[in-house]
Formats: C-alpha cells, structure tokens, sequence
C-alpha cells in the first residue's frame, strides 16, 4: 500500500490529484467548524451525552461529530446517501427508471435527479434537525426568521457537501462521498484516543486498553480479508468467427463478492433498532425497562439488530444483484459455466451460490455491529465496548482505503509505471 502511494506520488498528474482531494477534505473540516447562526452549540452538544444508542450517536458518528456541535455540515453527506439508496431502489422497481439507466446519457440524468432529490432530503432532515433542536432549547432564537436561516443553512451546507465530493470525483482522485465519510470517521481517532487514555489511568486500565488495541488489529485484519474475500465462478467463452477474426474461447471467472451489499444492511438495522431510543430523545421520555431492553446496547436490541442485518443483507442483494440477468449476459456473449447449461440452469446455479455466501457475509456483518454492544454488555467495567470501532465505521474506512488503492494503482498502471507491482 505505502509503495502504492510513493509511486503515484512520483507521478506529477497523480499527485495533482491528491493534493486537490486533500485540498477538499481541508475544505470540507473547515465547513464542520463554522457555527450556524441562533444555535447554542453547548446546550445541543449535551443532549448527546446519552444520545450513543440513538441513530442521532450514529449520524454524529458519520458527520465526525459535527451533527452533536450543531456547525454548518451537521447533516453531512446522509442526504446524498440516502438519495442514491432511494434512487436505486426506484430504477429497479420503476420500469421508465430502468429504461433511463440503460441509456447511453442515462446515468447523467439518473446523477442529476439525484441531485434534486437530496435537496428534497436534506430540506426534510434540516427541518427535522432544527425541530429537534428547539424541542431541546438549543436555540438562541426560537423565532420564524431564525428557524428559516437554520434550515437554509443546514440544506446549503449538504449541498455543498455534494458538490464537494462529486470535485473530488471529477478532478481527485474519485471516491469523493467515501472519502468524506472516511475522514469523518477518522476525525474520531483522537476522541477515542482520549478515552483509552481516561481508562489506562483508572485501575487495571492498561490491561483493558492492551486487550482493546489487540481487538482492533484483528477485526481489522478480519475485515480486510473479508472485504477482498469473493467466490470465483469459472466461466468457458466459446470460439466464434467475425470477419476473418476469431474471438473468445478463454477461460475466466465471475467473481462473486462475499460482502457484496457493504455497510448498508447495517445502516438500514441500526435505523430501525435504535428507534425507540431516538424517539425518546426527541420528544423526552424517561428511560425505562423496555428502553433499556430495546435499545442497541440492550440484549434484545442487540438480538434484533443481528437479525435484522441478515434480512437486510438478503433483502439488499434480491434489489442490487440480478442472477437471470447476468445468465443472459453470459450467454449473450457465448460464456458458460461449466457443469451448467445457458439460461436458467446457470441463472439457478447463481443464485444458489449468492444465497450461500450471503449468508455468510451477513453473519460477517452482524457479527461485526454488534462486537463493541456485546463486550459493553458482557463485560460493562471493562470499557472494552469503548475502545472497539463500531462495525460499521471500520467497513467504511476498510472499504475506501482498498478503493483508493485500487484506484492510485489504476492511475500508475495506465502510465505504464515500471516496478509498480512486484
């Protein structure tokens, strides 16, 4: 990886491109310092000091905390997420939709929508946001024309935050919107930091902190092998004739990620579980048995949100990943899996082999949310659920420092660099 960056750093058009992606990201930290007019940043940030089991912990997770300070880029880039989910969802279930993306020009168009459908989102959530807030006495100015600049400046800050990582992708290094998030989550790195140092400091501490730090290393080495573990499919083209050419008759595979849908059954449990919880920071509900029980450091949300990831990980591959689709795209081009006829014996056998490695690729996944809520509730003076990443944040920083890489090796590999690989 460190090889990686110090040969695209000796190319002067690669190296362009770093800088001005970590211009951007310079850029983008700048906009999470900027305060938001009528908002008390101290009274909002202590609504948060109970808020970690609620999906408000988790947006503040993905904002890199700006969510909890109440700056200009507290909505962070979830509207555009939740816009390219929701587009998703909408070519597939929308015929015309489908029609548009197949088009040669239609993913500009699919791009654009999604653009407006953000601004619709981040219009929605900004509205939500500020209620929140007043409901909370976050607010120095509770009235019409302060409520109106708030949300404007809340929308405009989400934005720009697109428009920022779609720069990225244009003139950076590509990956704009996962980049973002991944200094977001990093930007943590020194809060957790301050934590293992409180606990090294109490007794038995340093026993935890050890035990953490060795904790972190093999998840970590656990999600990368993960993440580049896939089940490779041999694929026979056959030999046919164009012209006076002959073409195919190679031998490949298809290449079946094991976590093929990545952190979104994740985002999708952790939404629903951490419900009632949000709810009751919302509108001010004592804590209670059934809050304790349901929330995502309680045992039966715990359990919920285990299985809830595997439904959503099965529930995400039956809308991203169509088996008969790419058994016609084979035969289209003369390729067979051996063993299996063209058509729908192949498109069977697919389907077969998705339905077993996503099972365990969900089991990956729950496994990996519920870690840090597992040791916090097995062992709750230990702190050891302190010092663990959540799953989801190390998928999300696995995930974008393998794409970066791939894409750096890319820029060198198409300039022909010597020694690049060895």
């Amino acid at each position: 990886m460190f090889q990686t960056l110090k040969n695209a750093w000796h190319i002067a058009d690669t190296r362009r491109k770093i800088i001005f992606t970590l211009f951007i990201v310079f850029l983008y930290r700048v906009g999470c310092a900027i305060p938001v007019p009528y908002v008390d940043s101290a009274t909002w940030a202590k609504t948060f000091e109970g808020a970690g089991a609620t999906i408000f912990g988790y947006l503040n997770i993905l904002s890199g905390s700006s969510f909890s300070q109440g700056t200009l880029f507290a909505l962070s880039i979830t509207p555009y997420i939740t816009a390219s989910i929701v587009m998703q969802l909408l070519t597939i279930a929308i015929p015309p939709l489908e029609r548009l993306s197949k088009q040669p020009d239609g993913q500009k168009k699919i791009t654009q929508i999604t653009r407006y459908v953000t601004v619709l989102l981040a219009i929605i959530t900004a509205f939500g946001y500020y209620l929140t807030m007043k409901n909370q006495n976050a607010l120095t100015n509770k009235g019409f024309f302060a409520g109106v600049v708030i949300v404007t400046a809340y929308v405009a800050g989400a934005s720009l935050i697109m428009w920022l990582g779609e720069k990225i992708n244009d003139a950076g290094i590509g990956n704009g919107i996962s980049i973002i998030l991944f200094f977001n989550i990093v930007s943590r790195g020194g809060a957790l930091l301050n934590t293992a140092i409180q606990i090294f400091g109490s007794e038995n501490g340093w026993i935890y902190v050890i035990i953490g730090a060795v904790l972190m290393l093999a998840i970590i080495t656990f999600v990368v092998w993960m993440t580049n573990s896939e089940r490779r499919l041999p694929v026979q083209y056959a030999k046919r004739t164009v012209g006076r050419k002959m073409y195919g008759g190679q031998n490949t595979h298809l290449p079946i990620k094991l976590n093929m849908s990545g952190v979104m059954p994740i985002i999708f449990a952790q939404s629903i579980v951490s419900l009632p919880s949000t709810l009751a920071l919302i509108f001010g509900w004592k804590q209670n048995a059934f809050l304790d029980a349901f929330s995502m450091t309680g045992a039966i949300g715990i359990a919920l949100n285990f299985l809830l990831i595997i439904f959503f990980a099965y529930f995400y591959l039956t809308i991203s990943f169509n088996a008969v689709e790419v058994a016609n795209n084979l035969k289209k081009n003369g390729g067979t899996i051996l063993g299996y006829r063209p058509g729908a014996p192949t498109a069977a056998y697919i389907q077969k082999v998705l339905n077993r490695i996503t099972l365990i690729g969900a089991l990956f996944l729950a496994f990996l949310a519920v870690f840090p809520q597992l040791l916090a509730l097995l062992w709750p003076s230990s702190n050891l659920g302190y010092l663990v990443f959540g799953g989801s944040s190390l998928i999300i920083i696995v995930g974008v420092v393998l794409e970066t890489i791939k894409e750096l090796e890319s820029e060198v590999t198409m300039r022909h660099y010597k020694g690049f690989l060895e």
